[in-house]
């Protein structure tokens, strides 16, 4: 997995899927959730990820339509830095389901950024 992965935010998952593998050969590696409709596909192209996330409301205006997700080693101790350093927290720090510690920041810009660690096995 890269440490930097351009997420794209679309209400049309199928059509950016065919396009990123007809185009790019991309070849889907993960999934939420593995069964019924995908909110994540996860694509690899060459040596590099690509992930899609499924929005309804991802048409236009104001609401991002691509986001950075970060891999970090500790996402609680990099969430406590975000604001001293002009970026703004959307909220505490969650373990996901599919393996992940996940909280979400905006850089000062108001980019989206997901700052991720893996949830250690137990």
């Amino acid at each position: 997995m890269s440490t930097i992965q351009p997420v794209i935010i679309t209400a049309r998952h199928d059509v950016l899927l065919g396009f990123y593998t007809k185009l790019f050969g991309a070849e889907q590696i993960f999934r939420v959730p593995e069964e019924g409709p995908a909110f994540y596909l996860g694509l690899r192209i060459g040596d590099s990820d690509l992930g899609l996330v499924a929005r309804t409301d991802a048409g236009g205006g104001d609401a991002p339509r691509i986001l950075l997700s970060i891999g970090v080693e500790d996402v609680d101790a990099t969430l406590g830095r975000v604001a001293a350093l002009g970026g703004s927290v959307g909220g505490a720090s969650k373990d996901m389901p599919w393996g992940q510690r996940v909280a979400h920041i905006k850089d000062p810009d108001g980019n989206p950024v997901n700052l991720t660690q893996p949830i250690p096995a137990r």
